[in-house]
């Protein structure tokens, strides 16, 4: 099986391939590697790795965590695709069908950010209507957004009282941006985590600005 395991690691040299010799250790191919966030002497890093038939995921965090300064944010079951630098393909299949923008993007982003799901809502006077989900994204349009109109990018709290008790036992991590404008919003969700981080959200901010340049009003 193929698991996304969140690592926070030392930015020093060596300190990855270390890693990557402990991982090996156990039988653990490391199929790729994604830089989310750098700073302070300190780098998150994404590894979707593959785990031999019979190999416990616990044994990637025992793995891992046995190299100095290094910690597991996260393990989970990931069976998305490995290049996680498809933003510009993606602008391009909205482009060129902007009347089926909304549900292009909406199914393409999870991809990108290795989210489990996402959807485009948009509220007014009448409640909360769904423009675009992708595949398996709840059911959203019962839910109350206190949140929205929304000003800019952010982390939400999956376990504020708005959320459903369904998203919480999953523990989905929540992130949501405008669209092109505050009460058009895309909601994305990663049940069991990682939590999403800063550059994680300005990277979805700044695709979904490009994006609501050639979405319809």
């Amino acid at each position: 099986m193929s698991f996304l395991i969140r690592v926070q690691l030392p930015d020093t040299p060596g300190t990855l391939g270390a890693i990557a010799s402990a991982l090996g250790a156990i039988g653990a191919d490391i199929l790729s590697v994604d830089v989310v966030e750098r700073g302070s002497g300190l780098a998150i890093d994404d590894l979707v790795v593959e785990l031999p038939t019979g190999r416990l995921p616990d044994s990637l965090i025992t793995a891992a965590e046995s190299i100095e300064g290094v910690e597991v944010d996260a393990v989970r079951p990931y069976a998305g695709v490995l290049d996680t630098h498809r933003e510009l393909e993606l602008v391009e299949q909205v482009a060129a069908a902007p009347n089926e923008g909304m549900s292009i993007f909406a199914e393409g982003v999870p991809k990108i950010i290795r989210a489990g799901w996402a959807v485009i809502v948009v509220t007014d006077s009448s409640g909360t209507t769904c423009l675009a989900s992708s595949t398996a994204a709840p059911e959203i349009t019962t839910i109350e957004l206190p949140w929205m109109p929304l000003s800019r990018a952010t982390i939400l709290d999956g376990e504020e009282s708005w959320v459903p008790e369904t998203w919480q036992e999953l523990g989905t991590e929540l992130a949501a941006t405008p669209l092109g404008k505050p009460d058009r919003v895309l909601l994305v969700g990663r049940p069991g985590g990682p939590m999403f981080r800063a550059a994680e959200v300005a990277r979805l901010a700044h695709l979904a600005g490009i994006v609501a340049v050639v979405l319809p009003d």
